[in-house]
């Protein structure tokens, strides 16, 4: 799996195939989020069937995955630096959806547990190399937009799976279908594009669109020299820490949204499946197209914007959530969740973009790969385990409603990603490369 793109034309010189790069690295990372998110929708057949804890709930959806996909996701990354990104990310996603499939024969909380270790394993090697491949295909004026667009994914792919997987479980299909047939059916048409990436996505080279493109001919950078890098870069660790806040929130409500909607209202899986679903697709598709757009083109005036839009989207986020958890009726909790979606993911396009372009290509991927770790352990370990475990102990208390509450007091990390975010847009101008 050598590089071998500099000894051919780049092909991030040709525009129109540039764009089919992207839709399939789009593709890609919808199915990451789709083969991630299922379980949050299924968790209400599977804790039924399985008799789980809303405790081990959050230990499958969070830990089980996170673990093993943010730490391995360092060592990858180093590997992408150096090697083929599309093969990485082709192998992955093999890995990931074969795994996904598996999870619907688990018999047992152990069963389904290694399953999402597996996914982990799997994921680990999908986002930093495809960070890294849209970096060399679109140049520094217009990425932020192309991230943007790449984080699509992220709603699209939750969303689709949140209401495929409710249609499956719920019935809707087939009477002979059930979660199990869920988690195969997603996972076995991952396993059909894996091939399909490969064939058509070619490795661009590295730098290739920036103002000062690197030396093919220069030793790749150790991961401490990255480490060293980054050290005098306060930003890039203020940006890190501020989306790791956010992402505790954001995975923990994209994985509990559903449970609270079917627990506080009283509705079905179909129905819970459909109103999560239209929060997920309206609300994360605006937020991240908006927050994309206007940060390139606030980001031709000054940097800075780069972290100061999405820094005050999130200090807007904590009363918007909690209004939309306290609203009396699905229809209106539906509406006031939409903004606080929005607002909470409008940071994907412009703070990737800023990670980009905190240090030389060369370093891009593990770049990527250690905010990821912090991100991931973090946010999707935190976030979901937190909110199950606030949940738990406050069942005793309050019952159904003990989840309700817990989103309450979860959704108070924002106000601390706010001011992450904008403690880093005071530095950015001067941590920027060239």
């Amino acid at each position: 799996m050598t590089d071998t793109a500099t000894a051919t034309p780049n092909p991030a010189e040709n525009r129109n195939y540039r764009y089919v790069v992207m839709f399939l690295l789009f593709l890609v990372y919808a199915f990451n989020f789709l083969d991630r998110q299922i379980i949050s929708i299924l968790a209400i057949p599977i804790k039924d069937e399985l008799g789980l804890s809303d405790r081990q709930l959050g230990v499958l959806g969070g830990i089980a995955f996170a673990f093993l996909y943010s730490t391995l996701g360092v060592p990858i990354a180093w590997l992408a630096d150096r090697a083929s990104r599309t093969w990485i990310i082709t192998v992955s996603l093999t890995l990931w959806s074969g795994f996904t499939a598996l999870s619907g024969f688990a018999t047992s909380f152990w069963h389904l547990f290694g399953a999402r270790v597996g996914v982990g394993i799997g994921e680990a090697g999908g986002v930093a190399p495809s960070y890294s491949l849209i970096a060399d295909y679109f140049p520094p004026k217009s990425r932020a937009r192309a991230l943007a667009f790449y984080s699509l994914g992220i709603p699209i792919g939750s969303a689709f799976g949140v209401i495929a997987g409710a249609q499956i479980a719920g019935g809707a299909v087939s009477d002979a279908l059930d979660w199990r047939a869920a988690f195969i059916i997603v996972g076995v048409l991952g396993l059909i594009i894996a091939p399909i990436f490969k064939l058509v996505v070619r490795e661009p080279v590295r730098g290739g669109l920036d103002t000062n493109p690197i030396d093919p001919a220069i030793k790749k950078p150790s991961f401490f020299k990255v480490l060293s890098v980054l050290s005098k870069k306060p930003s890039f660790w203020f940006l890190t820490f501020g989306a790791a806040s956010s992402s505790m929130m954001g995975y923990g409500v994209f994985f509990w949204l559903p449970s609270f909607f079917a627990r506080s209202f009283d509705l079905d899986i179909i129905q819970t499946g459909w109103l999560f679903g239209t929060v997920l697709f309206i609300g994360g598709t605006a937020g991240i197209v908006l927050g994309g757009f206007l940060s390139d083109w606030l980001g031709k005036r000054s940097v800075s914007a780069y972290a100061r839009v999405p820094g005050i989207a999130f200090l807007f986020t904590t009363p918007l959530y909690i209004a939309g958890v306290l609203a009396p009726t699905p229809i209106l909790s539906l509406i006031l969740f939409l903004i606080p979606t929005a607002l909470g993911l409008a940071w994907l396009g412009p703070a990737l973009s800023a990670f980009q372009n905190l240090v030389p290509a060369s370093m891009r991927t593990t770049a990527s790969s250690i905010f990821l770790l912090i991100n991931n352990l973090i946010g999707i370990a935190g976030g979901i385990y937190v909110l199950g475990e606030f949940s738990t102990l406050l069942t005793p208390a309050f019952g159904d409603d003990a989840l309700r509450y817990s989103i309450i007091l979860g959704s108070l990390i924002y106000l601390v990603a706010g001011t992450l975010f904008l403690m880093a847009s005071r530095r950015l101008e001067k941590d920027w490369e060239g």
